[in-house]
C-alpha cells in the first residue's frame, strides 16, 4: 500500500471517522516469535515449540505472541501514514486492546488505521487511531488496539 501523507496537522482533522490507510503486509515468521520470546523471556510452548504444537494446540502450530502482535502497531501506523510538520511523535498509551484471533507463524498481518478522535492542545495534536490488524485469509480481525498519539509540531 502507498503511504498516506497529510499535508500538516490540521488537515489531520479532516480524517476524523474515517479509515486513513492500510499497511503493507508483514510477515510473523517463526524466527520472529522465537527472538520476542527470549527478548520477554516468554518462552511458553505454544509460542516456541512447533512440535508440541501440532500435538496439542488447538490451533495445530505455533502462534505470536498477542504482545508480538501488538508491538508492530508503531510500525504500522508510521509506515501508512505521515503526518507532515510533525517533529515528534509520542505515545501516551492504549486506551483499548483486544485480541480476537491467534496470528499463525508464518502468517502475514496488515493494519487498517483509523483516525477515531484528535483534539489541538497547548504544542501538539493528540489523535486517537483504531488499529485493526488483519490475518491474511482469515475472517475475523487478530486484533483491534486504539492508540493515543500525541503529534508536536
Amino acid at each position: 500500500m502507498a503511504l498516506v501523507v497529510v499535508p500538516g496537522l490540521d488537515a489531520l482533522r479532516q480524517h476524523l471517522g474515517t479509515e486513513v490507510a492500510v499497511s503493507d503486509w508483514l510477515e510473523v515468521s517463526q524466527e520472529r516469535i522465537d527472538r520476542f520470546a527470549e527478548i520477554t523471556e516468554d518462552r511458553q510452548w505454544i509460542h516456541t515449540d512447533a512440535e508440541r504444537a501440532r500435538r496439542e494446540s488447538p490451533y495445530r502450530t505455533t502462534i505470536a505472541h498477542g504482545f508480538l502482535t501488538l508491538s508492530f502497531l508503531s510500525r504500522f501506523l508510521t509506515s501508512a501514514v505521515e503526518v507532515e510538520g510533525t517533529r515528534l511523535l509520542v505515545s501516551c498509551g492504549l486506551t483499548s486492546v483486544r485480541f480476537l484471533q491467534p496470528v499463525p507463524a508464518g502468517a502475514r498481518i496488515r493494519a487498517r488505521v483509523r483516525l477515531r478522535e484528535c483534539t489541538e492542545e497547548t504544542g501538539f495534536v493528540q489523535a486517537t487511531w483504531r488499529l485493526t490488524i488483519e490475518c491474511e485469509g482469515q475472517r475475523l480481525a487478530a486484533c483491534i488496539a486504539d492508540w493515543v498519539v500525541r503529534y508536536h509540531s
